[in-house]
């Protein structure tokens, strides 16, 4: 009965049948049965109207609401990936709401700048934002865990603790006295370690650079003796060009490439030690998000799940091809890092995260959640995905 209608609202008014499907299933649970029936068989009245007379001829029916939202990024315009997923969340959203709710995107400084998403989110100077968490660890330490804690999770373990084992709910918790809604929205998947000008052979390569990298891993490489230095990707090919960073990590083969920062440094590193996997984030004005009806509401929900994703997808066949072309090239040489260096970083983050636990009861709070999921995940990823990735060496 449910889907049934909800094809009949999807011809008569073009939403997606899937989306109306959950919403009347949503309502259908708080509802009595016969509340629930007769409910559905108004929605579907109400779509039956014409769309150019938004009056039905009993006159019961009202024009339904439109939104017009500015959602503003720390992304290069149609950067590949990172800014071509909230082009086409805003695009799906538009489409799938037949064109209630539109969302204009603006670019990493064109509305304002690039690492003050959060910020104007939480003024309400726009509705929305797309961003990684890590960008105002300054403001909420412990929203870190969302995109990337050094060591920890990859993108579907993140997923799986996101949506499964409450680390949304803690997110949501987290921002709420920012007024901010934050959902999911894409994954890069672990990245690489970064272009560096010199040979990383042993932990006292490590000391004295200057190294352009957010989050706790800028905390680790403080102490490990080199400079961490936050800037937006727009900046990183010309600092590490003229030698304002002497290395920089920005996120893997595909963003890299087309960023231009292989022809700025001739030593390409992995793993991505300081992001294993990194979440992305949608962030929305509490007022505006209360401001949309439950299925518009919903419509934002899937696509930013879809645009998760969709991202990863991009990333994992853009980072095969990207890696390929460097390995290729005889300027570059891609290396891991010495297994000394990476057990002083992984020593360094643990005694960061036990600190910042000691004095930020938030931030405990979340951790205890993430790591407890990363302990029971850890074991199944050693007997699946790393089992059977060793398979293909056989």
């Amino acid at each position: 009965m449910g889907r049934a209608l909800a094809n009949i609202v999807t011809l008569a008014y073009g939403t997606s049948a899937n989306t109306l499907g959950r919403l009347f299933h949503w309502v259908g649970t708080r509802m009595k049965r016969r509340e629930f029936v007769g409910g559905l068989a108004a929605a579907a009245s109400v779509a039956a109207c014409s769309r150019e007379d938004p009056q039905c001829a009993d006159g019961t029916a009202e024009p339904l609401e439109t939104f017009e939202w500015s959602c503003v990024t720390s992304w290069p315009p149609k950067y590949p990936g990172l800014g071509i997923a909230v082009d086409n969340l805003a695009e799906r959203v538009e489409k799938a709401s037949d064109g209630r709710l539109k969302i204009k995107v603006y670019g990493g400084g064109e509305l304002v700048p690039s690492l003050e998403v959060f910020d104007a989110v939480s003024r309400g100077t726009v509705e929305m934002g797309h961003d990684a968490s890590y960008y105002h660890k300054g403001k909420v330490a412990a929203a870190q865990f969302f995109t990337a804690i050094p060591f920890g999770m990859n993108a579907a373990e993140l997923d799986g603790w996101l949506y499964y084992g409450g680390g949304l709910e803690l997110w949501r918790e987290l921002y709420a006295p920012h007024h901010i809604v934050p959902l999911p929205c894409g994954n890069t998947g672990v990245q690489k370690g970064g272009w560096f000008n010199r040979e990383i052979n042993s932990v006292d390569d490590l000391k004295g650079l200057k190294i352009r990298i957010p989050g706790l891993g800028g905390e680790v490489i403080l102490r490990a003796g080199a400079t961490p230095v936050t800037m937006p990707g727009s900046e990183i090919y010309t600092s590490l060009q003229t030698g304002v960073v002497d290395a920089a990590e920005w996120v893997g083969a595909y963003n890299d490439v087309a960023l231009g920062l292989h022809e700025t440094a001739r030593y390409y590193y992995y793993p991505g030690w300081q992001e294993p996997s990194a979440g992305l984030e949608l962030l929305i004005n509490d007022e505006a998000w209360a401001s949309l009806p439950a299925d518009l509401q919903a419509i934002v929900e899937l696509a930013a799940q879809a645009a998760t994703t969709d991202m990863l997808a991009e990333y994992t066949h853009g980072n095969a091809i990207a890696l390929k072309q460097l390995e290729d090239d005889p300027n570059i040489e891609v290396r891991p890092f010495p297994d000394d260096v990476l057990r002083l970083l992984k020593s360094h983050t643990q005694d960061i995260v036990a600190e910042l636990s000691a004095k930020d009861e938030m931030w405990k709070k979340i951790a205890e959640s993430y790591y407890a999921f990363l302990d029971q995940s850890t074991p199944n990823q050693l007997v699946t995905e790393v089992a059977n990735l060793q398979t293909r060496l056989l």
